[in-house]
């Protein structure tokens, strides 16, 4: 397993600068609950689930198996 960040350059610029300003909350959350920080909740559980593969919600990160 290994995660890494988005091949699209551009787009992890836009998201890592988006999460500063949002106190490290996830920029395509509104809620700024502990669920809702990078990483947010949903993408720890899929980290977890060995059969998962894919992006988290906001497409910063990739879960490769």
């Amino acid at each position: 397993m290994k995660i890494r960040y988005n091949e699209d350059a551009e787009a992890v610029a836009r998201l890592r600068e988006a999460l500063v300003k949002r106190e490290l909350y996830c920029p395509c959350r509104l809620p700024k609950t502990e669920d809702n920080r990078c990483m947010c909740k949903e993408f720890r559980e899929q980290i977890a689930d060995p059969a998962f593969e894919g992006y988290c919600h906001c497409r910063l990160y990739y879960k490769e198996k």
